[in-house]
């Protein structure tokens, strides 16, 4: 038997599926109407495969076909991926086939403006469609301005600042919970994604934390899960991301620092580094207060990451692509017979 489902959570040894009807692909009506099936992991953390197609490890919104104890990894629409922690080169899929990437980014304590930037990188990335939501505008005197001051930031991406406690500004986010989509909450601990999960979801579907002793949230979430939800839709929350490795192509930056490409195209030389050159477009607009110092940082931090990491991932698919051969040629050893003399 053949059935086609989808990873709603990934523990260790094993994933949770639910059946395509139940999982987001637009066809199903329940949240949650069907009971989740465990699907053993070989010892590496990946699937017994139907075929050598894929090799990657399953993540939470993958869809996979299932058969006679096997599994396959269909290829992904999407994907929010970060940087491992540590110092190797490895990769980490937050979550797969997401339509739309929810920013949260709490307005008590002040937003992070750099924090934003990184995670709508890593959005833009993914080829899902990121939106800014700013949670506990209840909370302080002016959360109009503090919204303004994260669109000036977020450069053609939709800024909502929401109450979940008063139920205020929530509609245009509840709107994206179209049949079949599929949306991620980022953002640092204490943000309140599991709360806003609660609310779009109409019940309490994830524990949330009180605020601890100096304001700030309480982190609970400790896994990635994907929720059902009654109207088809389906939601993914995540952990709190303290480092938030980024993993990031050209184009993921020139959409997230639109205004600073555009300036970077402007400069006399193709080969500026906006450091001392003469007619560089964007040391003009920092002279001229055009572009903020903390922009200017925050583009030429993420810049260097991304090429950095860049650079591990090459070595790392070297080091794979050498691992292969070796196996590929101590397998033609063994098919050779014991004894066999060396090729």
């Amino acid at each position: 038997m053949v059935e086609r489902v989808r990873v709603v959570r990934a523990d260790r040894g094993a994933v949770l599926v639910l059946p395509a009807t139940s999982a987001g692909d637009g066809s199903g009506p329940d949240e949650g109407g069907a009971a989740a099936e465990r699907v053993p992991l070989d010892r590496d953390g990946t699937l017994p495969l139907l075929d050598a197609r894929s090799h990657d490890v399953p993540s939470v919104g993958d869809w996979l076909v299932l058969a006679d104890g096997h599994a396959r990894i269909e290829p992904r629409r999407t994907a929010l991926v970060r940087d491992s922690a540590g110092r190797t080169a490895q990769t980490q899929t937050l979550a797969a086939n997401v339509d739309v990437v929810l920013v949260a980014e709490h307005l008590d304590p002040d937003p992070d403006l750099g924090r934003v930037e990184r995670l709508l990188t890593l959005a833009w990335r993914s080829g899902a469609t990121p939106v800014v939501v700013l949670t506990k505008a209840d909370l302080v005197p002016d959360p109009d301005g503090m919204t303004a001051d994260v669109a000036a930031v977020a450069l053609g991406v939709d800024v909502h600042a929401v109450s979940v406690v008063r139920d205020e500004g929530l509609d245009p986010v509840r709107a994206l919970l179209t049949p079949g989509a599929t949306l991620v909450v980022v953002g640092p601990s204490g943000a309140g994604k599991s709360t806003l999960v609660n609310a779009l979801a109409g019940r309490e579907v994830m524990a949330t934390g009180g605020r601890r002793a100096d304001g700030r949230g309480r982190h609970t979430t400790t896994h990635r899960e994907l929720v059902p939800l009654s109207g088809g839709a389906v939601l993914i929350d995540t952990p709190g991301l303290r480092g938030i490795g980024l993993v990031a192509d050209a184009d993921a930056l020139a959409t997230t620092f639109a205004d600073v490409d555009a300036l970077v195209r402007s400069c006399r030389f193709s080969d500026c580094t906006h450091e001392r050159e003469p007619g560089c477009a964007v040391l003009e607009a920092l002279a001229l207060g055009d572009l903020s110092e903390r922009r200017y940082d925050s583009w030429r931090r993420l810049e260097r990451e991304a090429a950095y990491q860049e650079r591990r991932a090459d070595a790392r698919l070297a080091a794979a692509e050498r691992a292969r051969w070796k196996r590929i040629t101590q397998d033609h050893r063994r098919g050779r017979g014991p004894g066999a003399p060396r090729p």
